[in-house]
Formats: C-alpha cells, structure tokens, sequence
C-alpha cells in the first residue's frame, strides 16, 4: 500500500517526521515525499533488501533467553529518523557538559569527596552504591577522566523537547550497530544520499581509537590498544569484534592477556607483546579475579594491580558504573551546577527518590502511574511499568521498595515520542529513544546522532533489543535541505 501521510495518525505524542495529518516537518518534507512517491511495492522490496543485507553482512545480536538460538538477525526499520543540525548542537553541548560533570565527580569520590563533604549529595548514597570499588580510592586515572565512553538515552516528550532517561558509564552499547544502519540505509536508498547533506557517522571508530591512544602510560608512536571481551556468548560479542576490526586493533579474551611485573602483556605467536591500553567489555566483578570475583574465568589476573600502578589504561576505569546508578543519576543537575557552575542544557526526566520518606510514599501510592527502575538493572530488566502492570505486579514491586527503597527510584511515565515504521501493509507511528554515544579523554567526541531504538510493538514503550525493540538510522540533516 502507498503511504499517505493523511492517514498516518501519531495521536497526542510527538512524531518525529509527521507535525500533524498530511504535514511533514520542514527538516522532513523531502523525506517524506520521496517516500510518497514510492508504491506499495516498492517500499516492501527496500524492506526486503534491508533484511537480506543485514542477513548477508552478518548484524547480529543475542538474546540469553532463546536457548539453542540465541543469534538474531538485527531488527531494523528503513524509514530514516530526521532531526536538524541545530537543534542536534543544541544537544550535543548538553552531553558533553553532562560526561564532564559525572567524571568531575566520580574523579572527586574516589578521592577529594568535596561533594560529600558539602553535603550535595547525601554520603548514604555513596556508602550503599553496589558500583562504588572501595579498591580505587586514590585513583588519579589520566585527565581525572574515568568514564571515556558513555551512552546517554534521550527522549522526546510530547512537546518535542528532549529530556535525558538514563546514563550508560559502565560497558554501554550499540554504537556498531549505528554505524552499520547507516551502511544498510546507504543500500536502501542511495538515492536520498545525493540529495541530502546527512553528517555522516564513520568518524566514530578512528575518534574511539584516538581518545583510547591518548590514554596510554607509555609516550610512544605507537601504543598497543585491545578491546578486551568476555567472548561469543557475550550479547554485544558482535560489537566487540566489529570495533576492534573498525579500529585495527587485536579482538582479546582474558587467557589472551598475562600480567607480569605489574605490567600487562599479550600473548602472540611472537612472545609477549606490551599493551597500553585495554577497552574493556567486562563488568568491574569479573575484571580480575586477584581482586575481585574469585570464580571468573573471564578476567586478568592482576590486571588491577598494573591498572593501579599506572601501567596500562582501562577504558571505562574500574569504579565508573558508581554514577551510572539511577538514584545517583537524579544528582547530575546538581553536579553540573556544582563542579561547572553552569545551569544544566539537558534536563533530567522528574524523578523520585525511594530512599527518601516522603517521595517514597508519593511513589508506593501512585504505582499505577508512575515507572519504577532498580538502581544498577541494564537492558530494561527489573523496573515496573506501573500504568501498564497487573495489581498483583504493582503489590509485588510496593514489597521489594519497602525492602530496599535505596534501591529504587519511580519517574512518570513519559509519552514517548513516534516515528514511523514499515509495516507488513502500511506505515505506523512506533515510540522511540535515542542513545548517542559520547566520548572524553584530552577532547571530547559526540556522535552526529545516535541509535534511533523502536519499540517494534504497537503501542509499547519497550525499546531495547534485548526484550524485542529495534532501530533505526539517525539523520542530522542542515536545515537547508527542503
């Protein structure tokens, strides 16, 4: 069926090609015309060439719960999120002050603590943080940067503004498959790309492999960088391999790694070989088993006695994952205002704090209404969806707040914005986010855009691949394009 955006219908939620029936938004029009202007066959064959191309380029992701097949194809929808260079600058300052904020104070927690000590942020907070590594106090890791990569999620209310969910400091993904939705994209329509001036995304792997060089202890030309992995079963496995190869760097496992001499080496067919910089796609507890869970097989032994020493770099540091805790992440307007003195650019979504009485029983008596998030869950496993949960749910969530409310903290549930998808008959309205991915070493680094998530499900919320969302190419387009 050819698309009529007459009858393409996003309701009260903001969508992010369509203003109103029939009325693309300017930075848009082209866009959406050309899509118009294709029929209904079309448009299923360049849904179908999508699918084959990731097929035949092998995107993949994993999925723990389907034993015996847990490689699925990339779920992936053709039609182009499109946002305007200025508005994306706008958002860019705002994420670059924000990683600056967060590593000014995971910087000052693992030594000054002048935040505490000003009474900022409550030290309850601290002394109960699962993330906070007792093992780093001290740590003075190159440019007072311990968080170099990190995954911000945005999203859209249904004015169009753009407010931050959550920060992603520990091991965030999905920048690999960003960079190749903009290689299937490219495929689909070629065409579009001659007539758009889209920023394009490839800086990413090069600006990466820089920012990592940088940290390295050894002032030499050419530093030895890894991207350390916990293997094939991990569920980013893809991305891991896909970045070192992007950035021409040795794919490593533990076993592949030595430490000797507090220094840190792999092991080639040639002997020994010095590494300077690790990327580390292994959680803080698995990192080393000298230091931290005794039973992993996936770590270095030792690996924290160079790090501590100075003689190799990890990227993210050991101890980053303390801000990436949900009740800390209700603090970072007050870190932007008290480590930079600036007023925050991005605005936080409103948040309750269950370790305090008076908002916890605000959130304990409007469960279905509101959306409650575990402190340290990732992937979207262990919150409440209170609005959308059975009473049964909603009870069995007010026990495990009354049980451990540091643990949890409830925001309202936020009318998401939309975007439209390919369906198999016609085009439909999706919610979406946005996770951009940021990077800090002696510069920072914002990639133009992001990966676009969709909640592939009518009407659902649920956008992260894990629980069966998809994605999207993100467009920073020049608003002189018509």
């Amino acid at each position: 069926m050819q698309i009529d955006w007459q009858t393409y219908a996003p309701g009260n939620f903001y969508d992010e090609l369509i203003s109103s029936p029939g009325y693309p938004r300017k930075v848009a029009r082209q866009l959406a015309r050309h899509l118009a202007g294709l029929s209904g066959e079309e448009l299923q064959e360049r849904k179908h060439a999508a699918e084959v191309a990731i097929k035949t380029m092998g995107i993949s992701f994993t999925v723990y719960s389907d034993a015996g097949n847990i490689d699925r194809a990339w779920p992936f929808d053709i039609i182009p999120r499109v946002i305007s260079q200025s508005e994306w600058t706008k958002t860019c300052n705002g994420l670059v002050q924000r990683l600056t904020a967060l590593n000014c104070f995971i910087n000052d927690i693992y030594n000054d603590r002048k935040i505490i000590r000003d009474k900022v942020i409550p030290a309850e907070l601290l002394a109960d943080s699962v993330n906070f590594r007792p093992e780093c106090v001290g740590m003075k890791p190159a440019f007072g940067v311990w968080a170099h990569i990190c995954g911000s999620d945005l999203i859209r209310d249904n004015r169009g503004d753009f407010y931050v969910l959550e920060d992603n400091l520990r091991v965030p993904s999905g920048v690999s498959y960003m960079l190749e939705n903009r290689k299937v994209t490219k495929r689909v329509f070629p065409e579009l790309f001659e007539n758009y001036n889209i920023a394009p995304v490839t800086e990413y792997p090069n600006q990466l492999f820089d920012t990592l060089v940088a940290l390295s202890p050894r002032d030499i030309d050419r530093p030895e960088v890894v991207v350390l992995t916990p293997g094939i079963f991990n569920s980013a496995y893809f991305e891991h391999s896909y970045l070192a190869q992007q950035m021409g760097v040795e794919l490593v496992e533990g076993r592949d790694l030595v430490v000797e001499n507090d220094c840190v080496y792999m092991r080639t067919i040639h002997g020994l070989s010095r590494v300077d910089v690790i990327y580390r796609r292994i959680d803080d507890l698995f990192l080393d088993p000298e230091m931290f869970n005794k039973d992993s097989l996936i770590g270095v032994p030792g690996l924290m006695r160079a790090w501590l020493k100075g003689n190799v770099a990890l990227a993210n540091a050991p101890g980053a994952g303390v801000a990436d805790d949900k009740v800390i992440y209700t603090f970072v307007p007050q870190m932007i205002r008290y480590y930079l003195g600036e007023e925050p650019l991005l605005p936080n979504v409103p948040s309750y704090l269950c370790i305090d009485k008076k908002q916890c029983d605000h959130v304990l008596a409007n469960l279905d209404k509101l959306v409650v998030k575990p402190a340290n869950e990732s992937g979207g496993y262990g919150m409440l969806m209170g609005p959308q949960a059975s009473k049964k749910e909603r009870e069995e969530f007010a026990r495990r707040i009354k049980a451990n409310p540091r643990n949890y903290m409830a925001q309202p549930l936020i009318s998401l914005s939309t975007a439209p998808i390919v369906t198999s008959k016609n085009v439909e309205p999706r919610h979406i986010d946005l996770r951009p991915f940021v990077l800090q070493g002696k510069e920072h680094y914002v990639t133009p855009g992001g990966l676009t998530r969709v909640a592939m499900v009518k009407g659902s919320y649920i956008v992260n691949s894990s629980q069966g969302g998809g994605s999207k190419d993100t467009w920073i387009v020049q608003e002189g394009d018509k």
